[in-house]
């Protein structure tokens, strides 16, 4: 009886180490599959497109670092997700077309019920272009205490902040790339070059026009508004001091009315100054290959609104029509 008991024992340890050797080499086997899979790569000039109207997938709050090619002492983790710091108190609330890398919200406020659709666009450079964020801050609050300025056959909206990101890491020239590090003014689906002749160019701090063209979230979110609408004219707001600047290569005809119209109310220097630089994958590009009368317009600086200037603007926007 001792020694069935002992040759049972015996075998029944054994029976479970071989058990566990199994397992372990299947786990090893696993890891190894794992490892050796490859990430799907996107192909060149790939853009991906969700249902017009809806949203961009909304990201699981995560610590994103900022890619770099130079010491930068204010890089540093953005956990998202923070909400922006601008509130309507009474008016209407915005429409979330979007998120950014890093979680945060694209906000676009409505106003007026007409069918005659404008648009304006402010904070493609995030933080580095803080002003142009204020500016739409203030038209938000002055429309919507005068809302009689709206025609009534006409609708605005306002996209207060396309990088929201850029605006939280740093209110200088390093607040200006999203958290992929990417120009997004760069990044939309026409002209689009990952890579441009630099001179006269913006060339403080590395950056590109992204792996492919729409690669970024918030460039994503707003070709998918204005595909989901039917905007006659859009002015996206920069800075500073070059002027305005027509959409599309060569330069659009209506839009080259609307620069010299805009031009006319606000003082700023069109034709604008030229600096040599060549413009690949911008907002007013993309915005004219859709029908859309367009331009890009610089404040005088950096740290002003222009307001009574910018109201003016908002007038002539307002009473355009293709």
């Amino acid at each position: 009886m001792n020694r069935k008991r002992s040759i049972s024992g015996s075998w029944l340890v054994s029976a479970i180490w071989g058990l566990n050797a199994f397992a372990l080499v299947g786990v090893l086997v696993g890891v190894g599959v794992l490892n050796t899979r490859k990430e799907p790569v996107l192909e060149q000039g790939f853009l991906e497109l969700i249902p017009a109207g809806t949203p961009s997938r909304t990201l699981q709050p995560e610590i994103y670092y900022l890619p770099s090619v130079t010491p930068n002492p204010l890089t540093t983790p953005i956990v998202a997700r923070t909400n922006t710091p601008f509130v309507l108190k009474q008016g209407p609330r915005p429409i979330i077309i979007g998120y950014s890398v890093s979680g945060r919200p694209l906000e676009v406020y409505t106003f007026g019920q007409g069918e005659r659709q404008v648009m304006i666009a402010s904070g493609m450079h995030g933080g580095y272009e803080r002003n142009t964020i204020a500016l739409a801050d203030e038209l938000i609050i002055y429309v919507n205490d005068h809302p009689e300025i709206i025609p009534s056959d006409a609708k605005l909206f306002i996209l207060r902040n396309i990088n929201p990101d850029g605006d939280a890491r740093a209110h200088s020239i390093y607040g200006r790339v999203n958290d992929h590090g990417v120009d997004l003014n760069r990044n939309f689906p026409e002209n689009w070059e990952k890579n441009w002749d630099r001179d006269g160019c913006w060339n403080y701090l590395p950056t590109t026009g992204g792996p492919v063209a729409g690669s970024e979230p918030e460039t994503r979110a707003v070709v998918n508004f204005l595909q989901s609408q039917s905007v006659e004219a859009l002015i996206s707001y920069h800075s500073a001091a070059l002027g305005v600047f027509p959409g599309g290569e060569p330069w659009e005809a209506k839009s080259i009315k609307l620069a010299k119209a805009l031009a006319k109310v606000t003082n700023y220097p069109y034709p604008p100054i030229d600096t040599g630089c060549f413009y690949t994958g911008t907002l007013a590009d993309y915005a004219v290959s859709l029908g859309t009368t367009a331009v890009d317009m610089e404040l005088r600086n950096h740290r002003d609104t222009d307001f009574s200037q910018n109201l003016k603007a908002l007038k002539v926007l307002l009473d355009w029509s293709n």
